[in-house]
């Protein structure tokens, strides 16, 4: 920047009106400041600013609206007019080459947050998820560069331009002038280059700098996974260490090299397989089966195969569903709180009789208080009659409720084959059913398979 002063006339009095220029911007604007004359002064005229610009060689981008209305404003006011718009060139246009413009709209960076609101940390993700078909950049087809002109009038010659440009990783593709994710995944980009992962690998831990794992296929985690974050999988879940759960949905299957930890209301749901150390404190359930090296403490297992432990595996406290059967070193300790096995039988309907007797228990308290109600003699017509119709839904959901706990009973049984086989030793107090056929272990048992005798039903005692 830098000013050019003129003030016209040959006399050059101070008294007489001015005006200061200013050339900005690299020669491409002219500003103005304008100060009014004096009583016996000259004041500002267009021959002025004519010879103004002349003197200063400014040809290109006059603005005359805006100087006619300053000096008038000037004169006509006596008052400084500062800052006018007096000249504009025009800029050059760069030249852009043709190239791949990452999607702003994915999210880079960290969003804001409203101070004013509680932010759960543990729901924010440092990764990018997209989904398959998703735009993850936009081509930007070649850009002409254009010359620009100074007030000057002089030639302002165009730049080539080099933008950040992304490029074409693995699973994508190039269609409609966008660059598209081929899968679900992890957006990764290495050197500018744009792939999308289907395996999300977290070297770390999880914590507050992953938030919550929430990822469409298989996920590695080599770290811990601190207590308070959950985990969302639409594949297969791999741990290198100790799993300090709160709520995990896995697809497919869920293998923890140390061992699974609950705290409070832990759960975890698995579509697959699960192989593990031991579980503490914990409801699982497995579609497929399980296997536990050293222990299961005080937890509710639930599983629509088998349960394999170790040869010193043992399960202590809780309630086991296996419906294929359970092999294991023992069950029970002394002075631990009784173990129960349930084997032979589908657990989500035995989930969904002890549901259906909740409502019963729920729809029996609500009839004796309507019947209490129904007691009173001092009750209108009216009341009364809006009381039966209540009654009648009350005992048609009654119905409904005992009929399909009639029909989940019938179909309970799903494995009369299942077995119980312990290499060591069953404690005390130990109950094992198979089919509902139960036996409570009254003496310790060592190395027995315990199965179901339908035609006498009743669970027999083998030694092994």
């Amino acid at each position: 920047m830098y000013d050019i002063i003129y003030m016209g006339y040959g006399s050059e009095s101070d008294n007489d009106g001015r005006i200061i220029l200013s050339v900005l911007n690299d020669n491409l604007e002219v500003r103005g400041d304008f100060f009014p004359h004096d009583d016996d002064g000259i004041p500002i005229d267009t021959d002025y600013i004519r010879d103004l610009l002349f003197r200063s060689n400014i040809v290109h981008g006059v603005q005359h609206d805006e100087i006619h209305h300053a000096f008038k404003l000037c004169n006509e006011h006596r008052e400084v007019v500062r800052n006018v718009f007096m000249a504009k060139g025009d800029p050059p246009s760069n030249e852009v080459p043709e190239h791949l413009q990452f999607n702003p709209m994915l999210g880079q960076g960290k969003p804001l947050i409203d101070e004013e609101k509680v932010v759960d940390h543990r729901e924010r993700s440092s990764f990018i998820i997209v989904q398959k078909d998703q735009p993850l950049a936009k081509h930007m087809p070649f850009k002409i560069g254009i010359n620009g002109t100074n007030v000057y009038g002089g030639t302002i010659d165009f730049r080539v331009s080099k933008p950040v440009e992304v490029f074409q990783g693995e699973n994508t593709r190039l269609e409609g002038g966008f660059l598209l994710s081929n899968i679900n995944g992890q957006l990764v980009q290495t050197k500018g280059v744009l792939s999308v992962r289907d395996t999300l690998h977290i070297k770390g831990s999880v914590g507050y700098g992953t938030g919550n794992i929430i990822f469409p296929g298989d996920v590695q985690i080599d770290g811990i996974v601190s207590d308070g974050f959950k985990i969302y999988s639409g594949g297969s879940v791999n741990l290198k260490q100790t799993f300090d759960a709160t709520e995990a949905v896995i697809k497919n299957d869920l293998n923890v090299t140390g061992g699974i930890i609950g705290r409070n209301q832990a759960l975890i749901k698995v579509g697959g397989t699960i192989r593990t150390k031991f579980i503490e404190n914990c409801r699982v359930a497995c579609r497929k089966e399980i296997k536990v090296d050293l222990e299961i403490l005080n937890s509710n297992v639930f599983t629509m195969e088998t349960l394999e432990m170790g040869d010193k595996g043992r399960i202590v406290g809780g309630e086991i569903y296996a419906l294929k059967g359970i092999k294991t070193g023992g069950i029970g300790k002394k002075s631990a709180k009784a173990t129960r096995i349930h084997c032979g039988v589908d657990f989500t309907l035995e989930q969904e009789k002890e549901k259906n007797n909740n409502v019963l228990k729920i729809l029996s308290g609500k009839q004796k208080q309507l019947k209490e109600l129904m007691s009173d003699p001092s009750i209108d017509a009216e009341k009364m009659s809006k009381y039966e119709a209540l009654k009648a839904k009350l005992d048609e959901e009654q119905e409904k409720a005992q009929n399909k706990i009639a029909e989940l009973l019938g179909m309970l049984n799903a494995f009369d084959e299942a077995t119980v086989e312990v290499i060591g030793e069953i404690t005390v107090g130990t109950l094992i059913e198979i089919c509902q056929t139960a036996l409570v272990v009254t003496a310790p048992l060592k190395k027995v398979k315990i199965r179901l005798d339908q035609t006498k039903s009743k669970l027999l005692i083998d030694n092994i």
